[in-house]
């Protein structure tokens, strides 16, 4: 039985396309029987990454982001390949964008980051002992500079608000709760 809440798609197709996401236009029946128009975005799940090194300094990306205008300091994730399984997309976006490779990869949590707006799934992974033994393979539209920091310090400026972006006030905030 669906639950009453539930909205009936009653066509669905892709209103724009570009690399990374699709826009996807739907028409809708709502519980109460009106029809309207919905639309939002589809991406592919993504694997972001918390990662130490030997030292305890967590590994952090410098990105620059368009949408802001601003650059962002944050973790390394990245979308999956199709059919790659979660540990294996963490591995390789941080080898991609940080030149570093870990000895030891474990999940930590699943989000759904903005699900009014997009359907993206993001799974997060704790990564030890990492050390700088990869080359970065950056794609095409990334402009990434990599940076350590102290735990401590992360932590604290996740709580005061100077680490802005969701995905690594998530994925710290979630790490410092478990720990």
């Amino acid at each position: 039985m669906s639950d009453p809440l539930e909205w009936e798609t009653l066509d669905e197709s892709v209103a724009y396309s570009c690399p990374g996401f699709d826009v996807i236009h739907e028409e809708v029946r709502l519980p109460d029987g009106t029809e309207t128009e919905f639309d939002y975005a589809r991406e592919p799940p993504a694997a972001v990454i918390l990662p130490f090194t030997p030292e305890g300094e967590v590994v952090l990306i410098e990105e620059w982001r368009h949408a802001v205008k601003r650059v962002n300091r944050g973790l390394p994730a990245g979308s999956m390949e199709p059919d790659e399984d979660m540990e294996t997309a963490a591995r390789r976006e941080l080898a991609e964008e940080t030149g570093y490779e870990a000895d030891r990869v474990e999940n930590l949590t699943t989000a759904e980051p903005a699900n009014g707006l997009l359907d993206v799934v993001h799974h997060y992974f704790v990564a030890h002992d990492c050390e700088p033994t990869a080359e970065k393979d950056l794609d095409f539209n990334e402009s990434i500079r990599v940076t350590t920091a102290d735990w401590d310090a992360l932590l604290e400026e996740v709580q005061s608000g100077e680490i802005r972006d969701g995905r690594t006030a998530l994925g710290v905030l979630r790490y410092a709760l478990s720990t």
